[in-house]
């Protein structure tokens, strides 16, 4: 076995003392295995990332790593940052001490026996593994249809993501190094991860149901994470808003002409329809366009302040 083959296994958490003794246990399993079949050296650990939770998650965390340090280990944010963040603080902390990381949430729902695949993948030169879901039969014809649409929509505007990946994968030191680099405070990292390059490959996996505990990403939270991605790897919304503005500009001036022609014809009351659908649909458009520029100024705004993605409060790591 070779002494260099550390896996951390970074799992951020957000309110989740109701799945964590189970995930816990399954991932413990996991690690002894994959020791046992001398996959991975004695020095790897599973690194559970407590988002600022407000229940019993980081006690349970500290519990763990208390019972067993050489299997658990902790960080503790000093307030919650979000699920990108809080997985980015992770994988910051855990590439000090691995030479592979996976990534998966808590709840259960990613297949744990596929980290076997993506340790082979590793150990067969490859530096990222991305873990992909095979179907979606757990999925509500809404979760399917509007997180498929999701996928197709971001390859149209042209960003080089992978299809039913979510952050589900494996990275090596390399990889994270790499990813270290990128500084952008709005993180999409299912985005950013492709920009990194190195050799890379998948894994599917069928996706379970969440074991225990509500969902944190309800239907709002979704949307506007799907914002923020389309927002933060493509420029074709703002340039749509120009084609937007260039059609509506060409319609204008036909509705002029057709003014005129009124006017000269004697027939100006007979345009009242379609000049009040012509200022609802110029004024929907410019309400439109308005808004989409502005999340692009207001991603603007956060980048230029540069503030922390994170602060980290303790690490708990023997």
């Amino acid at each position: 076995m070779n002494p260099n083959n550390t896996l951390y296994i970074v799992v951020p958490c957000y309110k989740e003392q109701e799945v964590l003794p189970e995930t816990s246990k399954r991932l413990r399993e996991k690690i002894l295995a994959l020791r046992a079949a001398g996959k991975i050296s004695d020095k790897s650990r599973v690194m559970f990332v407590n988002d600022g939770s407000s229940d019993d998650t980081w006690p349970i965390i500290s519990r763990l790593h208390e019972q067993e340090p050489g299997v658990f280990s902790g960080v503790n944010l000093s307030r919650n940052r979000g699920h990108q963040n809080a997985l980015l603080a992770g994988l910051m902390t855990a590439v000090n001490y691995a030479d592979m990381i996976v990534s998966m949430d808590a709840d259960l729902q990613d297949d744990i026996n596929a980290v076997d695949a993506m340790v082979d993948a590793y150990h067969e030169g490859f530096e990222v593994v991305y873990g992909v879901r095979s179907k979606r039969d757990t999925d509500t014809f809404f979760k399917r249809f509007t997180a498929e649409g999701f996928y197709k929509v971001m390859k149209a505007l042209g960003v080089d993501i992978v299809f039913n990946h979510a952050d589900y994968r494996l990275m090596s030191r390399r990889a994270v190094e790499g990813l270290a680099q990128f500084s952008e405070v709005n993180l999409f990292l299912r985005g950013i991860v492709p920009q990194i390059g190195f050799k890379w490959t998948t894994v599917t996996y069928e996706r379970a149901e969440r074991f225990a505990g509500e969902s944190k990403y309800p239907l709002k939270k979704m949307l506007a994470f799907a914002a923020d991605g389309i927002t933060s790897f493509s420029v074709k919304p703002i340039r749509l808003v120009l084609s937007a503005g260039v059609v509506v500009f060409l319609v204008s001036l036909v509705m002029l002409l057709y003014a005129l022609i009124s006017k000269i014809m004697g027939g100006t009351a007979a345009g009242w329809t379609s000049l009040m659908g012509s200022i609802w649909l110029i004024g929907g458009i410019q309400l439109l366009s308005l808004g989409i520029v502005g999340e692009y100024i207001g991603k603007i705004y956060n980048e230029t302040k540069r503030r922390p993605r994170f602060i980290i409060e303790n690490v708990l790591n023997k």
